[in-house]
C-alpha cells in the first residue's frame, strides 16, 4: 500500500470510529446497566446500530451493504466495547457472514442478504456447540435426514446466543453418520434455519441464565423441518464453510477483547488520578500507576496482531495462525486489564455503579469462548511448529 492510500485508509478508519462513537454516545453505562439488572436484550441499541447500517459492513454494496471489509468490520465491534457497551449483542451478525457470502447459493444471497443488511431479518444465531461435544465438533450428533425436498432435524445445541432475538440461524447438522465417512470433518452440512417457522414446530428455546447478560439459550430440535433449498453450499461440506466463519470470528473477538481492554484502562487512569488517599492521587503510587501502564502496553501489541490478521483476512491470504494468536493475545490483555480496573477501583470497583464489575465478567468469557485458549495453544504447538497433536 502506497503511503498516500494508507493515510486515506487510517483517516476512514478515524472517521468511521466517530461515527460508532456517536451512535453509542446515546446508550450510556446506566443504559447497560438497566438491561444487565434485567437480563434483557439491547433492542433499542441493534435496532439503531443497524439502521445506521454498521451491522451490514460485511454485505456487498449490490445487496445493499457498505462492501467493507474485516478490519472496518472489527473497529465497528471495537468501538461499541470500548464505549462500554457489548458487541456481543449483535456481532454474529458479521461472523456468519463468511459462511452466507462464500458458499451460499445466488438466490439465497439475493433473497436473504438485502433484508439482513435493512435490519428486516437479523442473521443473529449460530448453532454449532453442543452439550455432549463440547470443541469437539466433528462427533456433534444433531441430524438432519433428506426426506424429500426437505430436511428433517432432530438434537440439541447449547449455549447458541441471541436465538430469541434472531430471525434466522446458521445451523451445522450431521447429513453422513460418522462411521460412514472417511474423514471426520466429512459429512456435516450448514443449514439455514427460519427461526421464526421453526419455533413451536419441532423447535423450542430453553434460555440459559450466565453471569454475563448474554441471551444463551439451549435449543431443543425434534423433528424439525427445514426446506432443502435452505442448504447453504454442498451436503456434508459443512465443517469446512464454518472454518471460514471461524477466522472472522477469532478476528472479531479480538477487536471486542481490545475495545474491553482499552475501555478498562482508561477508567483505571481516570480514577487513579481522581482518587485522593494519604493526600496524593493513588495514582502517584508506582504500584497503581505501573500495572495500569503494562496492560496498556499488552493491548497496542494485541491490537498489532489484530491489525496483521485483518490484513490477511481481507487480501484472501492465509490468517489462521494469525486469527488465533491474535484472539489469545487480546482475551489475554482484556483480562488482565479487567483486574487491574478491578484493583485500581478498589472496593468501588465490586458495585454496579462503575460498571467494573459488569465489564469484568463480560470479557472473562474470551478466555473460554469462542475457542478456548487451550485450544490455540494446541493450534499453535501443531500447526505453526509442528509438534505432535496434543489430543
Amino acid at each position: 500500500m502506497h503511503a498516500s492510500e494508507h493515510k486515506e485508509q487510517a483517516k476512514f478508519h478515524d472517521e468511521l470510529r466517530q461515527s460508532v462513537r456517536s451512535i453509542c454516545a446515546k446508550y450510556p453505562d446506566e443504559y447497560w446497566r438497566k438491561l444487565d439488572a434485567e437480563l434483557a436484550y439491547p433492542e433499542e441499541f441493534v435496532d439503531d446500530i443497524t439502521k445506521n447500517g454498521f451491522l451490514a459492513a460485511l454485505i456487498p454494496e449490490e445487496y445493499g451493504g457498505s462492501g467493507l471489509g474485516i478490519m472496518e468490520a472489527s473497529i465497528i465491534l471495537e468501538e461499541i466495547n470500548r464505549s462500554g457497551g457489548n458487541a456481543g449483542a449483535c456481532h454474529a451478525q458479521m461472523y456468519t457472514m463468511g459462511t452466507l457470502l462464500r458458499h451460499g447459493s445466488l438466490a439465497q444471497k439475493r433473497q436473504y442478504l438485502p433484508k439482513i443488511a435493512d435490519g428486516t431479518l437479523r442473521l443473529q444465531a449460530f448453532g454449532v456447540t453442543e452439550p455432549n461435544t463440547g470443541t469437539d465438533t466433528t462427533k456433534l450428533r444433531t441430524f438432519a435426514e433428506r426426506v424429500g425436498d426437505k430436511y428433517i432435524v432432530n438434537g440439541q445445541k447449547v449455549f447458541i446466543s441471541r436465538a430469541e432475538h434472531s430471525d434466522l440461524m446458521i445451523l451445522l447438522v450431521r447429513t453422513t453418520p460418522l462411521e460412514q465417512v472417511k474423514k471426520k470433518t466429512d459429512g456435516l452440512s450448514v443449514l439455514l434455519v427460519d427461526l421464526k417457522e421453526a419455533i413451536g414446530n419441532g423447535l423450542t428455546i430453553k434460555p440459559i441464565r450466565t453471569m454475563m447478560n448474554h441471551a444463551t439459550t439451549e435449543l431443543f430440535m425434534e423433528d424439525m423441518e427445514v426446506p432443502a433449498e435452505n442448504l447453504i453450499g454442498e451436503e456434508g461440506r459443512g465443517f469446512r464453510y464454518i472454518l471460514d466463519g471461524m477466522n472472522a470470528e477469532r478476528i472479531l473477538i479480538a477487536a471486542e477483547c481490545i475495545g474491553d481492554g482499552r475501555w478498562f484502562i482508561d477508567r483505571a487512569a481516570d480514577y487513579s488520578k481522581q482518587r485522593i488517599v494519604f493526600n496524593r492521587p493513588i495514582g502517584q503510587n508506582q504500584g497503581i500507576q505501573f500495572p495500569i501502564a503494562k496492560s496498556h502496553i499488552q493491548i497496542e501489541a494485541a491490537d498489532l496482531m489484530r491489525i496483521k490478521a485483518a490484513e490477511l483476512f481481507d487480501r484472501g491470504e492465509s490468517c489462521g495462525a494469525e486469527a488465533n494468536m491474535a484472539k489469545l493475545l487480546a482475551a489475554d490483555a482484556s483480562w488482565e486489564a479487567a483486574n487491574v480496573a478491578m484493583q485500581t477501583h478498589g472496593g468501588f470497583g465490586f458495585t454496579e455503579e462503575y460498571d467494573i464489575e459488569r465489564k469484568f465478567r463480560e470479557t472473562r468469557l474470551y478466555q473460554v469462548a469462542p475457542i478456548s485458549t487451550n485450544l490455540i495453544l494446541s493450534y499453535v504447538s501443531e500447526h505453526v511448529l509442528g509438534m505432535p497433536r496434543s489430543y
